[in-house]
């Protein structure tokens, strides 16, 4: 089980790493008028397991932030992620 767990970790590294890419380069799309990331495309890295980069990237490069739903969805999702992991950490090597 703890092989499955440090893959999952491991998953949600990758795809937080591929969401903040995804923010930073939808936010140089929008700087330079040209065409943009979908926030389609953004939500399912974020739902994948990238909302903790999805987060970070907001802030950041300071994108997004006035979209209500990213500005509360994608910290409630992040936070969500950031427990499950903790609670798997506790369960697979505190216990």
């Amino acid at each position: 089980m703890k092989i499955a767990f440090g893959f999952i970790v491991i998953s949600v590294i990758v795809m937080s790493l591929i969401c903040f890419y995804l923010m930073g380069r939808d936010k140089r799309k929008a700087v330079k008028n040209q065409w943009r990331v979908s926030e389609k495309t953004i939500w399912i890295a974020a739902i994948l397991g990238g909302a903790l980069g999805g987060f970070a990237g907001m802030h950041v490069f300071h994108h997004k932030t006035k979209h209500r739903l990213f500005a509360v969805g994608l910290p409630v999702l992040a936070a969500l992620q950031a427990g499950l992991i903790g609670y798997g950490f506790v369960q697979f090597y505190l216990s």
